[in-house]
């Protein structure tokens, strides 16, 4: 008899609630293999194929293309151990162990859904086309379906387990007992998507309640010919972390300009060799991390509920990157270790990456400093937003033809403005003048640079 197994929306990396529906990749009634991936989803941070950990059979979809789906909530159904439509049981590719179905376990580790064997305790679903959802979007089976073996042990009293105390936080300041909650994750485990579908189901149910009132309804106000736009994806992203370093970080700028003649010089004698070019970001951005080698106050987190400066030995850089889907910050893993070839040849690759729409969720986050070469898009300065929850962001402007006193004498020079944004927590304006005067001093004589190489 087969069994009907419920796949759920997996963690897709860190900070990420959600994702959409971008295309499906199965249709219902059609066999699958372990990990094979079923759906095309967006997240926050890159598109992502899920796979799914079980084998047999799609009985059913949930979401349509273009939907949004929170994590942990049911993408699709498999029976396990059925017939295909036409009478087989082997998945494709003619696989009889990925047939076993859960017994063998996925060997894609995602959040939730590990290598290992089944668990002691089953859960028997009733395979139904569909199965209707709640407020909260959870589905409601028509009847019970767990059916625990023989010997399973009671329910005791006791913590209930969840996957952080941010979770246990979360429901106390909202007054939810997390007894009353089943948690999505293994064994139990109560997830944060859990606590948040149950507040949010608090809230639909809350706003649907019938309130008396002595006036009548009104419509809800609007504008006139306006458009609104939902904060979702990449842009919804952006907006809460923007709004989060604002709200967090006590952030000031300083300014300089710099004569980079010399710099665009160097740079075309390492080009004019034959070998790989040299992009001009690479070479800011070899700057950067010699500056930081010098002040690495710049290279550091603050973990506010310690009362901490964490200084940070690796140096990840990020970079801005504008794409057709939005603003993305790629990381430079170990950037402090490369050379600027190496730099080069990842930021090609970061940028194609990000150009397609590739970039993983890896790529996208871990990043300690950010370079943000606004120059690309024709301006001069900015008061470049730190990328929460870094210390400093570094903004270089275009560089132009421009009158300069050289050598005692006014010349028509390559002028560009830099800009520092950093948390005033970390150190204080002479540190951040230092950095910056640092890198000015680098971009206007290449050779300073020998010293540290």
């Amino acid at each position: 008899m087969a069994q009907v197994l419920e796949f759920r929306l997996p963690d897709l990396g860190e900070g990420l609630t959600g994702a959409e529906i971008v295309r499906w990749l199965v249709e219902v009634g059609d066999v699958v293999a372990v990990d094979q991936p079923v759906v095309e989803v967006e997240t926050a941070k890159a598109m992502v194929d899920v796979p799914c950990p079980y084998a047999g059979v799609v009985t059913a979809r949930f979401g349509e293309e273009g939907s949004e789906l929170p994590v942990g909530a049911p993408l699709i159904t498999v029976a396990v151990g059925a017939s295909a439509p036409d009478g087989s049981t082997e998945a494709p590719g003619g696989s009889t162990e990925a047939s076993g179905g859960a017994a063998g376990g996925s060997g894609n580790v995602l959040v939730g859904y590990g290598t290992s064997e089944a668990p002691a305790r089953r859960r028997r679903v009733r395979p139904t086309p569909a199965v209707p959802a709640a407020a909260n979007g959870r589905s409601i089976p028509a009847e019970p379906v767990e059916e625990p073996e023989a010997g399973a042990p009671a329910v005791v009293d006791g913590p209930v387990p969840v996957i952080s105390p941010l979770v246990r936080r979360l429901a106390r300041e909202n007054g939810l007992d997390l007894k009353e909650l089943t948690g999505s994750g293994p064994d139990g485990l109560i997830l944060r998507a859990d606590v948040e579908y149950a507040l949010r189901a608090a809230a639909v149910q809350t706003r649907t309640a019938p309130v008396p009132s002595a006036t009548p309804a009104t419509a809800p106000a609007t504008t006139p010919g306006g458009t609104r736009v939902p904060l979702k994806g990449i842009r919804g992203a952006v907006a809460d972390k923007l709004s989060r370093s604002r709200t967090e970080i006590p952030d000031a700028t300083c300014w300089v300009d710099a004569d980079a003649t010399e710099l665009m010089r160097a740079r075309a004698a390492m080009n004019a060799t034959g070998a790989p070019k040299i992009s001009l970001l690479a070479l800011l951005a070899r700057i950067c991390t010699a500056a930081l080698a010098r002040f690495p106050e710049l290279n550091s987190t603050v973990d506010m509920a310690a009362r901490e400066i964490v200084r940070l030995d690796a140096v990840h850089l990020g970079f801005a990157a504008q794409t057709e889907r939005g603003l993305v910050v790629p990381v430079v893993k170990d950037a402090h270790a490369r050379d600027t070839e190496a730099l080069s040849e990842e930021f090609a690759r970061l940028t194609e990456a990000a150009r397609t729409g590739t970039l993983t969720p890896a790529e996208l986050t871990g990043g300690t400093f950010t370079l943000n070469n606004y120059g690309v898009f024709g301006v001069d300065g900015s008061t470049p937003i730190i990328n929460h929850p870094e210390a400093a962001m570094l903004g270089v402007g275009r560089i132009v033809p421009k009158p300069w006193v050289h050598e005692g004498e006014l010349a028509v020079r390559q002028v560009v403005q830099l800009s520092l944004t950093f948390d005033h927590r970390v150190c204080d304006g002479g540190t951040a003048g230092g950095f910056l005067r640092y890198v000015a001093d680098c971009v206007e004589q290449p050779a300073v640079l020998l010293r540290t190489l």
